[in-house]
């Protein structure tokens, strides 16, 4: 059943050393949208460069990125591990420049280092030094959260983020109130789709990465998702329905092919709504 919601955008600001923390960010914004949206009247949007922006000339990439998403940003969360990225003309790597153009605006900032143990051969240390500095620079401005691990960022993360949604005055779930967010009726419904495409679709939003493998052998077909073979036997016929639910959510935009031979399968941001919506 549709509802009216305020919806805020969550940007996902971080080098490309902690792809895993940006899906567990994902993840927890799903979840929480899945547990409290209903009863907040809030809707979170988990936004980011790779996802929401598009190809554009006549300024540099960071500006870019700064107009078409971050400035429409509500909620920034921040993470860092050994890298902070590629320099731009003002600031340190596009993340510090995200981050603290986003800090300027007096909007709520979320900020995360981890403290994950790395083999130093592996690591730039000049990257190292300079992230140094900035959390350094941090210390003096603010509160920062530091984690050892994947399990301690998403458990950290998880109840800090119920606090910032709980306490935050830009949080409010007054609709009456005016303010810069835009109010939306959320019209999302769960597509007329097969039994088959609802497990396959759930599961697949359990999965870490979000991610479908579709895999031919000579013995049988797979389908693999959130470690498992969702086709319970080889008999063809159970394969083809299988396969239909796979076509089913590429056709509905849930899922969009990411391999070069149609083996590899990632879920879309209205696939990650809509496994929300499924209860099996």
């Amino acid at each position: 059943m549709s509802y009216v919601a305020k919806t805020y955008n969550v940007m996902i600001a971080s080098p490309g050393d902690v792809a895993s923390e940006r899906a567990i960010i994902r993840d927890v914004v799903y979840e929480w949208n899945a547990v409290h949206s209903n009863s907040r009247k809030i809707v979170l949007l988990p936004i980011g460069w790779e996802t929401h922006s598009s190809p554009e000339m006549g300024a540099s990439a960071q500006a870019i990125i700064n107009n078409q998403v971050l400035d429409k940003c509500d909620l920034l969360v921040g993470v860092f591990w050994t890298r902070i990225g590629t320099a731009t003309d003002d600031y340190a790597s596009g993340t510090v420049e995200e981050i603290e153009r986003h800090i300027d605006t007096g909007k709520p900032t979320m900020l995360y280092f981890s403290s994950q143990p790395v083999a130093m051969d592996t690591v730039d240390l000049d990257q190292v030094a300079k992230l140094k500095r900035f959390k350094d620079t941090c210390r003096s401005r603010g509160l920062y959260e530091s984690y050892d691990s994947h399990a301690d960022f998403r458990t950290k993360f998880y109840r800090q983020l119920q606090l910032k949604l709980n306490e935050h005055s830009l949080f409010s779930s007054d609709l009456g109130e005016v303010g810069s967010n835009p109010v939306e009726e959320s019209k999302t419904k769960i597509p007329e789709i097969s039994a088959e495409a609802r497990v396959l679709l759930k599961e697949a939003s359990l999965d870490d990465h979000g991610s479908i493998l579709y895999l031919r052998y000579i013995s049988g077909t797979n389908i693999q998702t959130n470690g498992k073979n969702v086709i319970p036997s080889d008999e063809r016929r159970e394969v083809a329905k299988w396969e239909q639910a796979l076509n089913e959510l590429v056709a509905l935009d849930l899922v969009v092919d990411r391999g070069q031979k149609g083996e590899f399968f990632e879920l879309t941001n209205l696939g990650y709504q809509i496994a929300e919506m499924i209860a099996l």
